[in-house]
């Protein structure tokens, strides 16, 4: 066990949990002023759901010996608790208590992505609900299928995706944007569109500074997220950490550029969507391409991302804050590039398309991104409409205009100039 190594995940996990808040401030900003604390707190509360069944099962759920080795789901008893965690490994490259820490927060972001498509009008107690259930019976699955390896003596039978199929996905594109893209599709469909959608005043966003600095500190989370993967301090780590910076810078200037031609400006929330989109893309393939792949990844994904927004006004489904548009598609981009720009000087060690690999990976990627969209959204779907029909997604039509703030949390954000308080109020504001 190297010092190094661990010194570096411990400080990995610590950025990758910067990403919780840094979320909520991304989110909160797009919202209206009297939805920010429900959005920050669906962030903040789904993380923490996500945590306690994450120690009580779904730990295990994900990196336990998968049930008869067909590769679908692990065994949820055999850490259950993660007592076992305890003690000290003598062959583990990083403590496992370590490691399940670091995962935990993969879980955790990724329910929390889903949040943006059912801002301002879904019952706190039923985003609650929703993030337990399809933690449990969406994101484990799926990550068994990505992250858990095979034991090299063949004792630990591990996911489907990624021994079977044998796809890469560094970091997530798979198990963590697609699959949340996806679910955020399916719940929106569900929910149904905010009142007044898609003019309402109240869905506009109040505060882009907050937009812009929710981002920044999500591209220093991602270091941690995409370069943390590689569970070595070395060169991987490295590789991955340089094409993380680059294919975001990339994707913002694209994004910047696509609203210039097109609408004759480059607007803040643009370029903070753009280095988004583009981050979301490199994740699976950052260890799988060179630097100047990452770039072109970050253009394309910069580029595209920034037209497919607009499917939901063509299609006519309210994703409040875009998730599909950048998560979903954003990471289809991502998986599916590494069968064209996948090289084997890079720490995945395979070629793609162009670099004389074949049609092969693309296949490959297809395959996975195609398992991935079908399972989370037929799945998400269930969970969605179960939830309704027993005790209901929306908050009424009234408090939703109103604000979710009162409704949900009786609080607001801001003390308005219209709304004072007397001194010794049992209220809070």
């Amino acid at each position: 066990m190297n010092s190094g190594d661990v010194a570096w995940i411990l400080a990995a996990s610590a950025l990758v949990c910067m990403m919780i808040p840094a979320l909520a401030l991304f989110y909160g900003g797009m919202v209206g002023s009297r939805r920010i604390l429900n959005m920050m707190m669906m962030c903040f509360g789904g993380v923490s759901v996500v945590a306690v069944l994450w120690a009580i099962f779904g730990y295990s759920m994900v990196f336990g010996n998968s049930l008869g080795g067909a590769g679908v789901v692990g065994d949820a008893t055999e850490y259950f608790g993660l007592g076992q965690l305890l003690a000290e490994d003598p062959d583990a490259a990083i403590p496992p208590a370590l490691f399940a820490a670091f995962q935990l927060f993969f879980a955790g972001i990724t329910t929390a992505i889903i949040a943006g498509a059912a801002a301002g009008r879904m019952k706190f107690g039923a985003w609650m609900t929703f993030a337990a259930l399809w933690a449990t019976l969406v994101y484990f699955p799926v990550a068994h299928w990505v992250f858990a390896f095979s034991s090299a003596d063949g004792s630990v039978a591990g996911g489907w995706i990624v021994n079977n199929l044998k796809a890469i996905d560094f970091a997530g594109g798979t198990a963590v944007h697609m699959n949340a893209g996806i679910a955020a599709l399916a719940l929106a469909l569900v929910l149904g569109r905010s009142a007044g959608w898609p003019k309402s005043e109240h869905v506009k966003p109040h505060s882009r500074p907050l937009v812009l600095v929710g981002a920044g500190l999500l591209w220093a989370g991602w270091f941690g997220f995409n370069a943390g993967s590689a569970l070595t301090a070395g060169h991987s780590a490295s590789v991955v950490f340089l094409n993380t910076a680059v294919a975001g810078a990339a994707g913002l200037l694209a994004w910047a550029l696509v609203e210039r031609i097109r609408l004759g400006s480059a607007s803040s929330m643009g370029a903070a969507s753009g280095l988004i989109s583009a981050l979301v893309a490199i994740t699976p393939a950052c260890g799988a391409v060179s630097p100047l792949g990452a770039l072109a990844i970050g253009v394309i994904a910069g580029a595209v991302c920034s037209l497919a927004i607009e499917l939901k006004f063509r299609l006519g489904f309210d994703d409040s804050l875009d998730v599909v548009g950048v998560h979903l598609i954003g990471g289809i981009i991502g998986t599916l590039l590494i069968g064209l720009f996948a090289t084997d000087a890079a720490p995945n060690k395979t070629n793609g398309l162009f670099y004389g690999g074949g049609f092969g990976l693309l296949g490959i990627q297809t395959v996975a991104t195609v398992a991935t969209l079908a399972y989370s959204f037929a799945v998400t779907w269930v969970i969605a409409k179960a939830i309704d029909i027993t005790v209901g997604l929306r908050i009424d039509e009234a408090a939703e205009l109103r604000g979710i703030d009162i409704a949900a949390h009786s609080e607001s954000a801001y003390l308005m100039d219209e709304e004072p308080v007397e001194l010794g109020s049992p209220h809070r504001v």
